[in-house]
């Protein structure tokens, strides 16, 4: 009868299924939490009158600090790494992120994607140009992807705008590895120690095109806006 057929058949299907080799167990993704806020770099709000030497420290008096959990808020990321334990040549252009030796760095890089990697070192004598190259990093610019930077050595500031649009300096050091999220406002300066050691890293093929302010209208700038300040302002109403 058919019953007895589709039972049969039922009966081979059961056990061809439990000949099968179990399926290989996915690898895990090996996730690195943020640092902890007493590891995260200085952070302060700068002077409101201008700006007359972009290297120096800027602060308001009395100083004003911005909050670990201000930063967060406006999508920055945050690792502390050990940039004494491996080597990293001077400048590598590209650097491929496959050669990382640090398990953390490689950790950060599987999960969060980054394919592409270069390394820069920002001094006088080993950029042409440098005073050029420091003030034209200094005007005010979004990108269309996250900007992800791991100092090496030296160290400088970023700037960024926060949800009432006032800058914010965090003074990038050796081991700070930092992400800007897309379409933040910001901008970069070496400090007057005039050096700076950067791995940058991107997720596949790197864009480092600067959008200098405005860019209300860009994709970018729009969906930061909707993701972290249209959702504060719906928070304090």
């Amino acid at each position: 009868s058919h019953k007895e057929q589709r039972r049969a058949m039922s009966e081979t299907n059961k056990e061809e299924a439990t000949k099968e080799t179990p399926p290989e167990p996915k690898k895990q993704k090996m996730s690195i939490e943020e640092s902890p806020d007493s590891e995260w770099p200085e952070a302060w709000f700068m002077v409101e009158e201008g700006v007359e030497d972009q290297k120096k420290m800027n602060r308001q008096e009395p100083n004003k600090p911005a909050t670990v959990e201000a930063l967060r808020g406006l999508g920055i990321k945050y690792w502390k790494m050990d940039a004494d334990a491996f080597d990293y040549p001077v400048k590598a252009v590209p650097w491929d992120p496959k050669d990382a030796v640090d398990p953390r760095l490689s950790a950060i890089r599987d999960d969060r994607g980054y394919s592409y990697a270069d390394i820069i070192s920002i001094r006088p004598d080993l950029l042409p140009g440098y005073d050029e190259k420091v003030k034209s990093f200094f005007e005010e610019h979004i990108h269309d992807a996250e900007e992800i930077r791991y100092i090496l050595d030296g160290s400088g500031f970023f700037d960024v705008r926060d949800k009432d649009d006032k800058w914010i300096r965090i003074h990038v050091k050796k081991g700070d590895l930092m992400t800007l999220p897309e379409g933040i406002y910001h901008r970069f300066t070496c400090d007057e120690t005039d050096y700076i050691k950067a791995m940058r890293l991107f997720i596949g093929q790197p864009v480092w095109t600067p959008f200098n302010r405005p860019q209300e209208d860009h994709p970018s700038r729009k969906a930061y806006v909707s993701t972290y300040i249209e959702v504060e302002e719906k928070k304090e109403e």
